[in-house]
């Protein structure tokens, strides 16, 4: 059985709890978090109280991700994260792979479905079509680390960062807020656009009375390639899923965690490790099933 701890509070955590509870293999040994909660397991308020654990699920913010895993890292807790900042993804998986393997564990990074499932499909596709480009277009839809980000800036009371394809793997950002009192929307609305999360791509800020009669959760994506096998060109690939944001990438992380387990010792993103090694059950029936 997996001893899992989930750090963090939120949606992605309870969709973890949640996922974890469906399996056969793992068991929730406690959950990380300042908040009271009502579940049936032991809550502790600190990283540092956590003991007898085979992995961490990391359910917090990205920019908190690179110390906390290499807190537990070093407290000998292998862990698995849904880091989604793309542009810094190379930097932390080269920290974090020093770190896990000087404490003989691992660290799986990235773990959601964008980065994660996507990036998986992605590297599939260019093994299926090797000349060509891939189009990812997100959305319509609830990006969490966005919202996230913004919901970090001084000024803001509540946000929600919506994804709008704009096609060919281009998007824009439309950023509602709702400000604490005396705030200002111009220097907010700067802030947001400046941010690492936003910067390269078109946003728009709106500000808004009430952010929650606004939310939903939902998302999706549309993946396509067009391109060349051997000699032979226009060869084109689509995928396509529509999705519950939260439930997705909390169920991903805890397939990360039973891959976890029979990684060697390092930091891995998800297209490093057999598919095989995310599911349930014993190898020549999964190769008998799905082969």
């Amino acid at each position: 059985m997996i001893k899992v701890a989930i750090v963090g509070y939120g949606n992605i955590r309870k969709a973890v709890y949640e996922a974890v509870s469906q399996t056969e293999d793992m068991t929730v040994k406690c959950i990380v978090s300042s908040k009271s909660l009502a579940v049936d397991v032991p809550v502790v308020r600190n990283i540092s109280e956590l003991s007898d654990v085979d992995v961490a699920l990391l359910c917090i913010p990205s920019r908190s991700v690179p110390e906390t895993a290499s807190t537990l890292l070093s407290m000998g807790i292998s862990t698995v994260d849904c880091y989604d900042i793309h542009s810094s993804i190379t930097e932390l998986r080269s920290k974090l792979d020093k770190v896990a393997k000087s404490n003989n564990r691992v660290a799986i990074t990235a773990a959601g479905w964008d980065p994660g499932t996507d990036s998986v499909i992605r590297a599939l596709y260019m093994a299926m079509v090797p000349k060509g480009i891939t189009y990812t277009n997100f959305g319509p839809g609830m990006s969490m680390g966005h919202t996230v980000a913004v919901k970090a800036i001084p000024g803001v009371k509540d946000a929600l960062s919506m994804t709008i394809p704009a096609g060919s793997g281009v998007h824009r950002r439309m950023v509602y807020v709702e400000l604490e009192d005396g705030a200002d929307f111009e220097a907010v609305s700067r802030a947001i656009r400046e941010d690492a999360y936003f910067v390269n791509d078109e946003t728009h800020v709106i500000k808004v009375n009430c952010v929650d009669a606004l939310k939903d959760v939902g998302h999706g994506v549309n993946l396509t390639r067009k391109g060349v096998s051997g000699t032979t060109g226009n060869q084109r690939l689509e995928f396509n899923m529509s999705i519950n944001n939260p439930a997705l990438t909390g169920q991903i992380m805890v397939s990360c965690a039973r891959a976890a387990i029979k990684q060697n010792p390092g930091c891995y993103t998800m297209i490093e490790i057999p598919p095989i090694n995310y599911l349930a059950g014993d190898v020549e029936d999964l190769v008998h099933d799905l082969v």
